[in-house]
C-alpha cells in the first residue's frame, strides 16, 4: 500500500479532511491517556509524577547519561530536572556520580531499587503496546512508527534515532 493509497476512513492519505485530522488528534490524546494510566497509578502511590517516570526511563535507557544530556532529551529547565533528580536521589532510586574526565559533570545511574521501579513501569506499558501492536498487525505498526517519527521536530528525530541506535 503506497503513501497516497487507501488510508484513514478509506480516504486518500494526501487529502485528509479537518474532521479526520481532528479525530486523529483526539485518538492521540486518548491513546496517551491509556498509555500513561498504568504507570500513573504506580507513581501516584509514591507521590511521583510523569516527570519522574521520564527521568527514570531515560536514565535506564542510557546508564551514565549526564544531566546536560537529560536536559536535552527531556526539554525541561535545569530547575525542573534538578527538583525531580533530588527526589529520586534522596529516595534511593538514582545515583549521581562525578565525571571521571570532567569533574563538573554528573553521571546518572539507577540503583537496584530504581531498576525495579523502571521495570514495573515499563512492563505495564510494554504489555499495552504489545497487545495494540498484535491487534493492529505489522503493516499498521510500521505505519504508526513512520507517523510518529514524521511528527517529531528534526532535532528530536535525530536524538530519538541516536538513542535507538546507541542507547545513549
Amino acid at each position: 500500500m503506497g503513501r497516497s493509497s487507501q488510508g484513514y476512513g478509506g480516504e486518500s492519505l494526501l487529502f485528509l479532511t479537518d474532521e479526520q485530522l481532528r479525530q486523529g488528534i483526539e485518538a492521540m490524546f486518548f491513546a496517551y491517556r491509556g498509555f500513561t494510566a498504568d504507570p500513573d497509578r504506580i507513581l501516584a502511590q509514591m507521590s511521583y509524577g510523569r516527570a519522574h517516570h521520564r527521568a527514570i526511563h531515560f536514565i535506564n535507557r542510557a546508564p551514565g547519561t549526564t544531566v546536560n544530556n537529560m536536559l536535552s532529551i527531556l526539554g525541561v529547565t535545569k530547575q525542573s530536572l534538578n527538583r525531580v533528580l533530588r527526589t529520586l536521589i534522596s529516595d534511593g532510586l538514582v545515583e549521581s556520580r562525578v565525571g571521571v574526565t570532567d569533574k563538573r559533570e554528573r553521571h546518572l545511574h539507577l540503583t537496584e531499587e530504581g531498576r525495579q521501579l523502571e521495570a514495573k513501569l515499563s512492563d505495564a506499558q510494554r504489555a499495552r503496546m504489545r497487545a495494540a501492536y498484535k491487534d493492529a498487525g505489522p503493516e499498521a505498526v510500521q505505519g504508526f512508527k513512520k507517523v510518529l517519527e514524521a511528527m517529531m521536530d528534526a532535532d528530536m528525530r535525530r536524538a530519538y534515532i541516536n538513542l535507538r541506535e546507541t542507547g545513549s
